[in-house]
């Protein structure tokens, strides 16, 4: 065996140029194959993480509310109560869609939205400054609100210099009553994280010119309970709509788990599409042993005249075929762990190879120089001794 092993790296290097050539295809298909499932990886684990930062334990309810048949607030909250075992929080959510401003500062990027005092913890937010919205602000419709860090920022130097100021929402005056801790620190941007408003509800209603409340958001105590919570608001709505098209409930997890698996299958399917390049790889291997053969065949002869056994000249052969295949799949390895992070820096991922990925290409490059080399060398182990030395 060690002694194939020598021959196979005497051979190699005795024919720099063509071994080189020979493991090209190996080197581009064990590359190709890191590359597409490093980045699929990375795509995957950065879209978990925008996910998992809207709320995995959040259930969204959309209703279509009608003269006829409609839901308010206050039957929502009763069923909310009902629930309490499965349900952690929950808040109404009406978007107002307005600029915010202060003097002669606006800001049109800015999202208004009214909540309750739950979406606080909705959100898993902390206050750097002052209070939360508090239930006596909705009912009694108090102009309160809590900005994000970029908003107080932007406007007022600092969020502590924001607390208590009067700023400007769809011309109206609201006094800033807290200041959300910054969430994004590497940047602050209009349309970003830390750019938003919150009102009471029961003010954005009013702004909103519309008495019917479409959105409300519900956090669940348990992930594994996502599917039966979904349920339980599917049939709360029913009995009230009697038409299923005018409401829709969705929950973060169920849709992070669809996008893992979609993303999982594009995985697979890029790597299986990368590892073609590895068997038109197995070919020109098989190609090149076949050359080798016929240019060695005197080679052969006179060893199998000195008394080598067949299984010793397919020995020679299989193993030169498998360790040029190995060679290319080490070198592919290189070449694909640092496209792969040159290619994500340049997209913005964190991708490094993956280690399955690095195993299953450099496993299946040497049993492609296995499998492909092995008809090269029964060739071989079957030369006939005196017509191997009768070869020139």
């Amino acid at each position: 065996m060690l002694q194939s092993f020598k021959l196979a790296l005497k051979s190699i290097r005795s024919n720099k140029m063509r071994s080189f050539l020979t493991m090209l295809g190996i080197i581009i298909g064990v590359a190709s194959v890191i590359i597409l499932v490093s980045l699929v990886n990375a795509y995957m684990s950065y879209m978990t993480e925008s996910f998992a930062s809207l709320g995995t334990n959040q259930i969204n309810v959309n209703v279509i509310n009608l003269s006829s048949r409609s839901v308010s607030p206050e039957e929502m909250y009763e069923f909310y109560g009902e629930q309490g075992e499965m349900f952690d929080n929950m808040s109404p959510m009406v978007n107002v869609s307005t600029v915010v401003k202060h003097g002669n500062d606006s800001m049109s990027s800015t999202s208004v939205s009214g909540v309750s005092e739950d979406y606080l913890n909705i959100k898993d937010y902390d206050l750097v400054q002052g209070r939360n919205i508090q239930y006596s602000d909705i009912v009694s419709r108090q102009k309160v609100c809590v900005v994000g860090y970029y908003v107080a920022s932007e406007l007022y130097g600092s969020p502590e210099k924001a607390i208590d100021q009067t700023i400007k929402v769809g011309g109206y005056g609201f006094r800033i009553i807290g200041v959300a801790q910054r969430q994004d620190e590497e940047k602050q941007t209009d349309g970003g994280t830390d750019d938003f408003l919150w009102m009471p509800y029961s003010c954005a209603v009013k702004m909103a010119r519309n008495a019917n409340i479409s959105n409300y958001i519900f956090t669940i105590r348990q992930l594994d309970s996502a599917s039966q919570a979904v349920d339980t608001i599917e049939n709360f709505l029913q009995e009230i709509f009697k038409n299923e098209d005018l409401y829709t409930v969705m929950a973060m997890s169920e849709m992070l788990d669809s996008l893992n698996s979609m993303i999982a299958m594009v995985s697979a399917g890029l790597g299986g599409i990368a590892g073609i390049s590895l068997l038109v790889a197995g070919v020109g291997v098989m190609n090149i042993m076949l050359v080798s053969v016929t240019e060695r065949t005197r080679e052969i002869g006179i060893r199998k005249a000195l008394g080598a056994r067949k299984s010793v000249i397919l020995q020679q052969f299989v193993i030169e075929a498998a360790v040029q295949s190995a060679m290319g799949g080490i070198l592919g390895i290189l070449l694909g762990s640092g496209a792969t992070t040159a290619v994500g820096a340049i997209a913005g991922l964190n991708a490094t190879p993956t280690p399955s990925a690095v195993a299953i290409s450099f496993s299946v490059s040497v049993a492609i120089g296995l499998f492909f080399g092995y008809t090269p060398a029964r060739r071989a182990a079957n030369l006939n001794p005196i017509d191997a030395l009768r070869s020139e």
